[in-house]
């Protein structure tokens, strides 16, 4: 999702890194890097590769961008190198919002958010519900889940320690509700999902009705899941190929009477801000068929 994302910005040069598992080279990954276009691959995780691709080694190019999650030390890495090498954003923890009413089943619920929850012991995994009915029946389910769930040991203790179930009146309250929490996955299981679309406005991405879950956004359902954690939502969305993209600008004026008049805008201006220089700069334009009135300037033929 980083590497395609970043081929079709036109990136030349991408080098991937993938951390070894048990001990040695991943196929499944790296496969998946060069399907995907990757021209160097390197099997490196965690902080090390984060350092590695910013300030390169003597085998690996430094990069100009660093994108891809991690856990929370590869997320520290990025921000602190963040300005020696451009960053896609700061992501923390892996989070899932639920936003519920009384026709959603709660053995779904129970199930989606621990399916986000066993990603790490700080995954927040929280539910908002107009139904006190689902509320319970969802906190019984998972419960019962987490006896037999194999990734129990970390999911249990984020549902422990970062869970949640808000009760609201109505759906309105949920929607306020799930904006201050700006999460970055947000799943509506109500009578009309699509209702979201138009109700918030804080979101990593949206999975609307109970066909679509997060676990699907992981892993198969094909949109970018590279999303903003711990609130950024409500400033910045997830990875896209802009990222990879620089807005650039120029300036050209081809008509000296046009660059005359700016020029005698520019000097008032910029005397009015104290920045002499500047006004000068704008005067010498202003100044092209008369230097008559300005006293700095040196008459005509003279230098």
């Amino acid at each position: 999702m980083t590497v395609v994302t970043a081929k079709v910005a036109g990136v030349e040069r991408v080098a991937a890194t993938t951390p070894p598992s048990q001990g040695g080279i991943p196929p499944v990954s790296v496969a998946a890097l060069h399907l995907a276009g990757a021209e160097e691959i390197h099997v490196l995780g965690g902080v090390q590769a984060v350092a590695a691709l910013a300030l390169g080694t003597e085998t690996i190019e430094p990069v100009d961008i660093i994108a891809g999650p991690g856990n929370a030390y590869v997320a520290e890495a990025k921000r602190q190198l963040f300005g020696e090498v451009g960053i896609d954003l700061f992501a923390g923890p892996t989070e899932v919002l639920i936003i519920a009413d009384d026709s959603a089943d709660p053995w779904v619920v129970a199930v989606d958010l621990l399916s986000q929850a066993e990603h790490g012991p700080e995954s927040p995994a929280i539910l908002i519900t107009t139904s006190e009915r689902v509320g319970k029946a969802a906190i019984d389910w998972i419960d019962r889940l987490l006896v037999d769930l194999p990734t129990a040991p970390v999911a249990s203790l984020a549902w422990r320690d970062h869970g949640a179930v808000h009760l609201v009146d109505t759906l309105d309250q949920a929607y306020e509700v799930a904006d201050t929490y700006a999460s970055e996955h947000v799943q509506v299981l109500t009578e009309r999902p699509r209702e979201a679309l138009d109700r918030l406005r804080h979101y990593g991405a949206l999975f609307l009705g109970e066909n679509t879950c997060v676990s699907f956004g992981d892993k198969v359902i094909g949109t970018n899941h590279v999303l903003p954690t711990r609130g950024a939502a409500r400033y910045t969305g997830g990875l896209w190929v802009g990222k990879y993209l620089r807005t650039v600008t120029y300036q050209e004026i081809r008509d000296a009477d046009s660059s005359a008049a700016l020029g005698e805008l520019c000097g008032r201006m910029s005397r009015l801000e104290n920045f002499e220089g500047h006004a000068r700069s704008g005067d010498i334009r202003a100044a092209r068929f008369d230097t008559a009135g300005i006293p700095w300037l040196p008459a005509p033929g003279t230098s």
